[in-house]
């Protein structure tokens, strides 16, 4: 749903004086100033004052706030779940009940002036296309898009972003490039990444770049952008049949990086089959280091492991405490290694479809 002229619906706060507006001045009151009690459009307090009407309003229908984005609220009623999204005027929601959601529909819609969309089928650059075994959400749109951008349409298909032979290094005596275009371009696909992991970890690397780009560095983003052209419609599904066990995979290169030596990391957290984030707190941790596992688990503190990071320790004590496990994997079902290094075809492609990659939504 869509909130009209929703910056008018919010209260503020503080005594804010406008002027009479040129051709309707009072000519009993000309020297008069209106004081507002709603915000306007222009005012830096209109954001601030719509959120803080449409949260009390939330909270009275019996919503709870998130407790890390504040931006979503949940409403749980016998037995039955509302979910709302809040994006400035748009918001998504939905629910377990049809009649949930045309209650909560109904009494927006009460409250203020609304435009109902329908199903959600694109937000912010995002195609969302729905069914019965699950959703369907990729950007092939804005893929296309900046082919026409950047005129990268009449390029030759890749099937993987980045080559493993190819070193993105610091390249001083390269020939520099135009940096508006360079940072236009990591940028765009920078908002790919939302919905296409699999080209995180190049274009990443190729950002590192941004101040001073090159050639070299050009001609690497050029290939993410030839790998796209082989994969435009390639999207996450999301199964309605996916279990809600919480598992994540954790993997490192490190001191992979030739200029500094730092470690490169790559985590992924799945609900079920369903990928939904790349960060992780206390959960299991599947890993292909069974050394590392080993230290994380052992109480006694050898001398050989006094110089290993802290991180190891601050692992083992959390195991301790029961807050995480850690399993180990092998390498070649470490989904984390997408995210680490470049790979070559039959494991980026293996890799890419464990990660619950799909072309099209039939």
């Amino acid at each position: 749903m869509d909130v009209k002229s929703a910056f008018l619906n919010g209260f503020i706060e503080e005594e804010v004086y406008v002027r009479q507006p040129p051709g309707f001045e009072s000519a009993k009151f000309s020297d008069w100033v209106y004081k507002l009690r709603k915000a306007l459009c222009s005012l830096k307090q209109a954001l601030r004052a719509w959120y803080a009407r449409l949260k009390s309003f939330l909270l009275k229908f019996g919503f709870v706030m998130g407790s890390v984005d504040k931006t979503l609220f949940l409403l749980s009623r016998s037995g039955d779940t509302l979910i709302a999204q809040i994006y400035v005027d748009d918001i998504i929601f939905g629910g377990s009940s049809h009649a949930l959601v045309s209650s909560f529909a109904e009494q927006m819609s009460r409250e203020f002036k609304m435009s109902l969309m329908g199903e959600l089928q694109f937000f912010l650059g995002l195609q969302i296309k729905q069914g019965l075994e699950g959703t369907f959400v990729h950007q092939a749109k804005h893929t296309k898009d900046i082919f026409k951008k950047f005129d990268m349409g009449d390029s030759k298909p890749m099937t993987t972003p980045m080559s493993t032979n190819t070193a993105v290094d610091a390249d001083e005596d390269g020939e520099p490039v135009d940096q508006k275009e360079f940072r236009g371009m990591i940028s765009s696909l920078l908002y790919l990444t939302v919905t296409r992991p699999d080209i995180q970890f190049a274009v990443c690397l190729c950002a590192r770049y941004q101040a001073s780009p090159r050639i070299s560095y050009r001609q690497a983003v050029k290939r993410i952008f030839r790998y796209l052209k082989f994969t435009p419609e390639l999207g996450l599904w999301y199964s309605s049949g996916s279990s809600l066990s919480l598992r994540g995979f954790s993997d490192a290169d490190h001191a992979g990086c030739r200029i500094d030596r730092k470690s490169t990391s790559g985590t992924y957290q799945f609900i079920g089959t369903s990928l939904v984030s790349w960060s992780s707190h206390k959960i299991p941790f599947l890993v292909d280091s069974i050394s590392a596992i080993s230290i994380a688990k052992n109480p006694v503190l050898h001398s050989r492991t006094k110089q290993i990071d802290v991180r190891f320790y601050f692992l083992r004590y959390h195991f301790e405490k029961g807050h995480i496990d850690l399993i180990h994997v092998v390498t070649k079902n470490q989904l984390a290694d997408i995210f680490t290094k470049p790979l070559e075809f039959s494991a980026f492609v293996r890799l890419r479809g464990e990660l619950g990659f799909k072309f099209k939504f039939i």
